[in-house]
């Protein structure tokens, strides 16, 4: 049975959430094994995301031309985080979702829901990891990432999304293989 992606966005949220909610504001300025973002810019990142992608469920146009500031300018970003997840998982529940294509690349929808899952599997952990928090993905989330992402892995490196694989060794985790096939380094410490 091939699982949706509302019920894997839903489990995602489940652990994605606490970790955003454990994010304290003396850690907004800590690095993060992505890069190019530090806790705050990465926190508000993922809530653009989480946004847009929500958007792109409902077969409408996303905007990530500008630079957000959640964390700056929501007295509760944390819990506008909560709340933008649910809304997401519930729109990848709506009728018709997964079918078609949407976004601006006409990609297929579920591959789309599966970016978003991505996203939000492994920034929840990037940000648990910069902020000294524990983050165990979901098993069947990750077994559906470790198909997907491998699949979308020379596009997201072309469009630089993903750096060149992190080596690991053979008897990594599949959760760490995933890390690494985004460039990650599971063993990143803040």
């Amino acid at each position: 049975m091939t699982n949706t992606i509302s019920d894997l966005l839903g489990s995602a949220a489940e652990r994605a959430v606490p970790v955003v909610r454990g994010i304290t504001d003396d850690r907004l300025a800590e690095p993060t094994p992505c890069t190019e973002y530090d806790v705050r810019a990465l926190a508000d990142h993922l809530i653009q995301v989480v946004i847009n992608f929500r958007a792109l469920a409902a077969k409408k146009d996303s905007d990530f031309s500008f630079e957000p500031h959640y964390t700056e300018t929501e007295g509760d970003w944390r819990g506008r985080f909560a709340d933008e997840t649910a809304a997401l998982t519930e729109a990848w529940a709506a009728p018709g979702a997964e079918e078609g294509t949407t976004g601006s690349l006409g990609m297929p929808a579920r591959t789309v829901g599966q970016m978003v899952l991505g996203d939000l599997t492994v920034h929840a952990w990037d940000l648990a990891r910069a902020t000294g928090q524990e983050f165990t993905p979901d098993p069947v989330v990750v077994g559906e990432l470790s198909v997907s992402l491998e699949a979308m892995a020379p596009m997201a490196r072309q469009w630089g999304v993903f750096g060149e694989p992190f080596p690991v060794a053979d008897d990594a985790s599949e959760f760490d293989r995933l890390l690494a096939l985004t460039g990650r380094n599971p063993r990143w410490q803040s």
